[in-house]
């Protein structure tokens, strides 16, 4: 009891001191510390600070019954000075996260293109040594392939491995056709018309069995966690640079300069504003960045996912090393399949020369059999992909450990932004008026819907630029919703809205000054990647697509295209009859 009462002496004679300092500052002396703070923060002109207070009726916003030390000049300033700093303050904050996403973003595409660039030399070695007639011409269309690849796992939304894988096998048919199956055709001179034919004409004919479809898809299913993950990290920097983007409304800036700046026209240059009336005023002010909360969490539960989904990063590697083994196996298809192949573009498109032997037929087959069913020969390299797995695991673990720092982000702003304020809830502060020992206004929470109670701002509205971001967050979650959704556990993504958590309320009682937005709300919907046996990105019902088809195949079925009930058959139409015929199969019309 006793110290209770010492306290609130003591109290009493700090702020008796306060305010006798402010009013000999403001009534004998002059505004010279006043000034000296104007300098000091290059808030300004020092022209505009008067030597010594006096009243000004155009004051808007320090508005005050006695002598002031502002002018409607400094006003303008103030508001300026806010500004500027406000926005450097957050984005001083926002640097860390927008440097840790961009800064990953580049470390797991110089991973993934260090893993492309190791089986695209093998699957060239591959032409090199066991397809030399090949090899030449293979070179550029290996290239084009992997190329496609690299676009895939950056993101490229043009970009579809069913397209690339079937454009290459496209392109490979006439070099196999011409140079394996009927190596007799080499030595005459190509024609541009028959090989345009071979090109326009593979997936009828199908001279490489199942290989092509098995290859897209499961290159497909497994570069998607990394073309996700890729695109993903690309959405955040583009939500960070928007943010950075936004202004600040005129309400808030009027507000700022009410806690900051009003009490240095009375010449109270050291007092500082009251913490709980900071967090209003920032709450106020950054509404529109803690819209963006319940998105950028579910965005984080995301990345949390893909990343985990990479653990498994060795799924990756056998996938590019599958393209060797599938073109290997398709070109060892085409052969053993090669008299049935020839008659059928024969008939199709035409014959160059006279049919090779079937001594040419079967050395070509010797040859390529032995090559394929060398084990050593398909073995990719462990050395340099172990490094290169090491190291995408390494990354991996350390994207996951930090951008879990940063769940509550715009929801915590606030307070980040109070606390370099360096604002006080102890003895004596400013509630945005006078100096008082504490302040008593309520505490809201984030979002819109509690700005309504708001005592130290009025929102109106948000800012469409953060609106933007906050929509493009929501438009990728759908996006991969639909992408991955059957392999993922989507429980998190739930959309509750900022109306119908706690916070909305507007009420906050508790005397720290609220505890961000909501974190209760969502602690069961991140799931924690070592409580789980089951990796991100997977679910147990979904199976790994096979490591090794078999090469024998049975006859390859051929696709009946019809152009509509017209009396005069298509041409495409007459193209699969012919085919048709040459495979002794019935036909069926449509």
């Amino acid at each position: 009891m006793f110290q209770t009462m010492l306290q609130r002496v003591d109290f009493w004679l700090i702020w008796l001191t306060v305010v006798l300092c402010g009013a000999s500052g403001a009534g004998v002396h002059s505004c010279h510390e006043v000034k000296t703070a104007f300098q000091l923060r290059q808030i300004g002109p020092l022209k505009w600070v008067p030597e010594a207070p006096g009243t000004d009726g155009e004051l808007q916003i320090c508005k005050h019954s006695g002598p002031s030390c502002c002018t409607r000049k400094m006003e303008e300033s103030y508001q300026a000075a806010v500004r500027r700093e406000t926005l450097q303050n957050i984005r001083s904050y926002s640097f860390e996260l927008k440097y840790l996403i961009v800064g990953h973003s580049s470390a797991f595409q110089d991973t993934f293109q260090s893993l492309l660039s190791l089986t695209l030399n093998l699957t060239t070695a591959l032409f090199d040594s066991a397809y030399e007639p090949l090899s030449q011409d293979a070179r550029p269309l290996v290239a084009d392939l992997f190329s496609d690849l690299s676009l895939f796992l950056g993101g490229d939304g043009n970009t579809s491995m069913e397209r690339s894988v079937h454009r290459f096998y496209d392109n490979l048919f006439p070099l196999v056709y011409r140079r394996l199956v009927n190596p007799g055709l080499a030595s005459a001179p190509p024609s541009s018309e028959h090989s345009e034919c071979l090109r326009m004409t593979r997936q009828d004919v199908n001279p490489f069995g199942p290989h092509p479809r098995v290859l897209a898809e499961w290159l497909t299913r497994a570069l998607s966690a990394g073309r996700a993950l890729s695109q993903a990290l690309v959405i955040g920097a583009e939500v960070l640079n928007a943010t950075e983007r936004a202004g600040l409304a005129r309400e808030c800036v009027r507000s700022l300069v009410r806690m900051q700046y009003c009490p240095h026209c009375r010449g109270l240059t050291l007092i500082r504003p009251c913490g709980r009336l900071c967090l209003n005023v920032m709450r106020g002010c950054l509404v529109g960045l803690s819209e963006l909360d319940g998105p950028w969490r579910r965005y984080v539960a995301l990345l949390q996912e893909l990343t985990g989904a990479l653990a498994g990063g060795h799924n990756l590697e056998l996938a590019l090393q599958g393209i060797r083994n599938h073109v290997n196996d398709a070109i060892l298809h085409a052969q053993l399949h090669g008299p049935r192949i020839s008659a059928i573009v024969d008939k199709v498109c035409g014959p160059l020369t006279d049919t090779p032997s079937v001594t040419s037929i079967r050395s070509t087959l010797e040859v390529t059999t032995s090559v394929s069913t060398s084990p050593t020969s398909m073995a990719m390299t462990s050395s340099p992909a172990e490094v290169i797995l090491d190291h995408l695991s390494h990354t991996r673990r350390e994207f996951t450990g930090y951008i879990q720092r940063y769940r509550s982000f715009f929801s915590a702003l606030p307070e980040m932004l109070c606390e370099s304020e360096m604002v006080v809830d102890d003895f004596t502060c400013w509630n945005g008026e006078d100096v008082v020992e504490s302040y008593v206004g309520r505490v809201v929470g984030n979002g819109l819907q509690a700005q309504k109670n708001n005592p130290e701002i009025k929102v109106r509205s948000i800012d469409p630029i953060l609106v933007g971001a906050r929509d493009r967050l929501e438009h990728f979650k759908r996006e991969m919703q639909g992408q991955m959704g059957s392999a993922t556990d989507w429980g998190g993504w739930v959309e509750t809205g900022s109306g119908t958590r706690e916070e909305a309320s507007g009420e906050c009682d508790d005397e720290d000054g609220c505890q961000g937005s909501g974190d209760e709300d969502f602690t069961n919907e991140i799931v924690d990647v070592a409580s789980t046996d089951v990796p991100f990105g997977k679910s147990p019902a979904v199976r790994e697509p096979p490591w090794h088809v078999p090469t024998a195949q049975p006859p390859p079925q051929v696709a009946v295209r019809a152009a509509g009930h017209t009396p005069t058959p298509h041409p495409a139409i007459t193209i699969t009859l012919i085919v048709l015929s040459a495979l002794a199969l019935p036909w069926h019309p449509l």
